[in-house]
């Protein structure tokens, strides 16, 4: 059996917070990310015997690279402790993790750090979604497109719509929960923004077209951000009595093709419309030992409504097809079936994208531990985690549980 992988503790940075405005940059956040971490998980850099980075576009955004070599750079214990970068566009975070785990798991190491960071606010808005479609299969699809991602979400609201039937006002009404329960998260970037019902309704003022049938209010937010976390494995717990916030119960990771239409061609006649994400949940829950039924919330990807809606199906909160019915039976609020991204998930809590798969684990861990104040999920024990990268190219998910 491998070695269980503990969290510690761990950290977010103010996701509201525009780090280049402040006249701050990757070093600032690293060591704002770092040290605030390693307190709360009350251990030391000393403590710390190997590192890893998520970050996506460093270079794109900033001209920064060679991240792993970043918190020895600012925090000077951890010279000498070997540090990894890692990229798998918005689940670089989760991928970051899983290697975290690998080390722990083999015995390597018993203490590992693992930090999500991104800068976005580098640039105009256009800009940076230029930049973020580098994730994409480039010069081979999206080419007319002026905004990449709303246009492949759009597409694959045109394949669920195709094969199920699907009404917009479920997406919307998923984006006004998400941004509702944002409010009572004190790091959420959208915690003060001010709506009108027309924000959520197919308003071309109030909530115009973003791309295809794509709206604003249908997407995350262009973010700055951190999340840390220490993982560690059972020798580091004997040797240090220390107590741990949550158990990594179960993991899966599967990776296909970048274009979004080669994987909806692959999965024609399936009843998922990405089989590879779903087999990546189950994965995650058979290594956990656990059914849905025993799942208290999750963490999910919603960079667009439409990949919250793909959630939920996929989770098998619905069959195939019916994520609508969870929406429209409060299934997914806090105090429903299954609380789904209660601290207002990607669209309402922001989205820095190589901090994004990180900082879900954390909130997870948080429900389990009952740390997660306003938007604690009452009695959770375990939560799920679905973290993607691309169109789905990347994908991540976990599960969080108290390990009792």
């Amino acid at each position: 059996m491998p070695e269980a992988v503990w969290v510690l503790g761990g950290h977010q940075t103010d996701f509201a917070r525009n780090w280049s405005r402040e006249g701050l940059d990757f070093a600032d956040l690293t060591g704002e990310t770092v040290r605030a971490t390693l307190e709360d998980a009350g251990v030391s850099a000393a403590d710390v015997d190997v590192i890893h980075v998520g970050n996506a576009f460093g270079q794109l955004f900033t001209g920064q690279g060679q991240l792993g070599g970043m918190p020895a750079t600012v925090v000077p214990e951890l010279w000498d402790v070997p540090a990894t970068r890692h990229e798998a566009a918005c689940a670089s975070g989760g991928v970051a993790l899983l290697a975290a785990m690998a080390d722990i798991e083999s015995g390597r190491y018993d203490c590992a750090l693992v930090l999500g960071l991104e800068l976005e606010r580098t640039v105009p808005g256009d800009d940076a979604a230029g930049h973020l479609g580098a994730a994409a299969w480039v010069g081979h699809e999206g080419r007319d497109a002026k905004f990449m991602w709303p246009h492949m979400f759009s597409a694959l609201t045109d394949e669920y719509d195709r094969r199920y039937g699907l009404d917009e006002a479920h997406l919307r009404a998923i984006a006004r929960l998400n941004f509702s329960n944002a409010t009572a998260n004190p790091n959420a970037q959208t915690r003060k923004w001010a709506f009108t019902d027309a924000s959520f309704a197919a308003d071309d003022e109030a909530n115009p077209v973003v791309e295809g049938r794509v709206r604003r209010t249908d997407c995350s937010q262009i973010t700055d951000g951190g999340a840390g976390l220490v993982v560690v494995g059972r020798r580091f717990l004997e040797r240090t009595r220390a107590r741990p916030m949550a158990q990594i119960l179960g993991w899966g990771h599967r990776t296909v093709g970048l274009p979004l239409a080669q994987k909806l061609a692959r999965s024609a006649g399936e009843p998922y419309v990405l089989p590879h994400v779903r087999r990546a949940i189950t994965d995650a829950f058979t290594r956990a030992g656990v059914s849905l039924a025993e799942i208290d919330g999750i963490e999910t990807h919603d960079c667009f409504t439409m990949s919250e809606y793909a959630a939920i199906d996929h989770f098998g909160i619905t069959d195939p097809g019916e994520s609508w019915k969870a929406v429209e039976n409060g299934d997914l609020e806090i105090g429903g079936r299954i609380p789904v991204n209660p601290g207002g998930g990607l669209i309402g809590g922001g989205h820095p994208v190589g901090a994004t798969g990180v900082r879900m684990v954390l909130d997870a861990s948080r429900q389990v531990a009952g740390r997660a104040g306003a938007y604690q999920v009452e009695g959770a024990r375990r939560f799920g985690t679905l973290n993607i990268g691309g169109s789905t190219t990347t994908t991540v998910s976990f599960v969080i549980g108290t390990g009792e």
